[in-house]
């Protein structure tokens, strides 16, 4: 049901103004021009408010407002009124209407103000405790407040009321002050001193006459008080006030916890924003002095193949040509010094290829792994004819990746495998895919030396090596140089294995599109 506003005003050209500031929010708006006229279309169907011009009696205005409050029909609707002047007005017009609008006209900030007050208005029937020990009076206060539109629980003493309480929540308050048993003061302090029940508008309902206990209610934290004797309408407009403060308070707490909320999520938002800043400026920082590194090892290592080569070629020169100008322990020397060299060479080009890998530009295309694989496999067999070891190479398997770094990865792997498996009597190498937590992965798996998996972390920096060089010699960088080419795909790599059980390198190799990068030629994936 759209939310129903009367505008009440005898000019139209004033209601039209005001209509201009409800245009397009999907309000229904209903046209007044006298109280008689406003009266008859809330009898008709209550409108969830009403704005009010200015009448030319403020008094006559208020009796209005009392006459309509009393209406039996429906529900009472929120009452906005419109005074062209701030002007004393009587009690009654500040104890039944909900809201003034003093300041100089303006249908956008009237239109603003009625918002608010409809954001106010409870979206269920308010519960009242009206506590009383004489039945007749309890019943006859009972029914006014239904007829009000309010849900009613009631009490015959203070006892009554505090286990009311307990079993469920209320709005408001009407409490008796003479009560045998728990007197109305006792009962208010109890309430008053519960954090549970503190908040509840509680009202007093006395006599003329107990103004003693009056004043001892009050102290005990009642938040008004009502003779009895008064008339009922005088009550149910004292418990409206109530419930109006007590609308607006719970409206400011929630306004304060949104703000609150608010500037913790700006705080949040601002403390992720500079740490997003520091860490991107720290990503630069290390990207920048990673470059520098790598060129710096590409430059050095560059500068020392010449004098490395310079010291193989002299040994190699002094044993072809002054050999017999030496004893035995001198041509040993040479030697040794012509292998370091060989070592030495070996190493700087190690670096150079773990440096190029950073820096040449990543082409990725369709590769053809088993290809490959099986290039390298023949290779490995011809560097050592003697050996009998067993490739199983799974067949059509394909990645998305850069076919020359690819090579590099195979040739690693591969490698190391052929290398570890030396010492075994049936050496096997494999190359295929498997599910894996991680997800399908690529894997090289061989049934060699092994290592501790307590030392697996350590794997993948340069010169980490779990094995001797005399055991089996190598440069220590080609895994380091496996781990930068596999990153650089956007995948990642890890290595299970046993001492002398053998050991598995795994490594996944994400397309470009994020999908499954391990396919076969058939088109099927594993």
């Amino acid at each position: 049901m759209p939310v129903a506003i009367l505008l009440v005003h005898p000019s139209l050209t004033l209601r039209m103004d005001l209509a201009l500031g409800f245009e397009g929010a999907g309000y229904e708006l209903q046209h007044a021009t006298t109280l008689e006229e406003a009266q008859r279309r809330i009898l008709g169907g209550p409108p969830d408010l009403a704005i009010l011009g200015p009448q030319d009696e403020e008094r006559e205005l208020a009796e209005w407002i009392a006459r309509l409050e009393r209406t039996p029909a429906a529900p009472r609707p929120c009452l906005l009124l419109l005074c062209e002047r701030p002007a004393p007005l009587c009690r009654a017009v500040l104890l039944e209407t909900d809201d003034l609008f003093t300041e100089a006209y303006d249908r956008e900030a009237v239109a603003e103000r009625a918002r608010a007050l409809l954001s106010r208005r409870p979206a269920y029937a308010e519960t009242v405790l009206a506590v009383d020990d004489s039945l007749t009076y309890r019943e006859e206060l009972s029914a006014a407040l239904r007829e009000e539109g309010y849900e009613v629980a009631t009490a015959a003493s203070g006892e009554e009321a505090l286990e009311v309480l307990a079993q469920r929540p209320v709005d408001c308050i009407l409490l008796d002050v003479l009560m045998p048993g728990l007197g109305g003061e006792e009962t208010c302090r109890r309430i008053k001193g519960s954090a549970r029940w503190r908040d509840i508008p509680l009202v007093l309902l006395t006599a003329l006459e107990d103004r003693g206990a009056l004043v001892k209610g009050l102290s005990a934290g009642a938040d008004d008080y009502v003779a009895k004797a008064a008339d009922l309408e005088v009550i149910l407009s004292r418990l409206r006030a109530q419930l109006r403060r007590r609308r607006l308070e719970l409206e400011r707490r929630l306004l304060g916890e949104r703000l609150l909320r608010a500037e913790l999520e700006a705080t949040q938002a601002r403390a992720a924003r500079e740490l997003a800043e520091a860490r991107a400026e720290l990503l630069r920082d290390v990207e920048r002095k990673n470059r520098e590194l790598e060129a710096f090892t590409y430059s050095v290592s560059h500068d020392l193949r010449a004098p490395l080569r310079h010291v193989e070629g002299f040994a190699v020169a002094l044993l072809e040509d002054h050999a017999a100008s030496l004893d035995e322990k001198g041509q040993d020397y040479l030697r040794r010094i012509r292998r370091a060299a060989q070592q030495g060479g070996l190493l700087i080009d190690a670096l150079l290829e773990l440096s190029h890998v950073g820096q040449a530009a990543l082409v990725r295309e369709r590769v053809d792994l088993t290809a490959l694989a099986r290039a390298v496999a023949e290779e490995l067999a011809r560097s050592e004819p003697g050996r009998q070891v067993a490739f199983q190479l799974q067949e059509g398997l394909e990645a998305d990746a850069d076919p020359r770094l690819t090579r590099v990865i195979l040739e690693n792997l591969l490698g190391n495998a052929w290398k570890f498996t030396r010492r075994t009597a049936e050496a096997r190498i494999a190359l295929g895919v498997e599910p894996h937590d991680a997800g399908t992965c690529f894997f090289v798996r061989d049934n060699g030396a092994g290592f501790d998996p307590a030392y697996a972390t350590h794997l993948f920096g340069p010169f980490q090596r779990l094995h001797s060089a005399a055991e089996y010699p190598g440069s220590g960088v080609g895994l380091a140089t496996v781990q930068r080419i596999v990153e650089r795909h956007g995948g990642r790599i890890w290595a299970e294995a046993r001492p002398g059980q053998g050991a598995t390198f795994y490594w996944t190799m994400p397309s470009r599109t994020g999908a499954s990068n391990v396919a076969l030629k058939n088109g099927g994936s594993i």
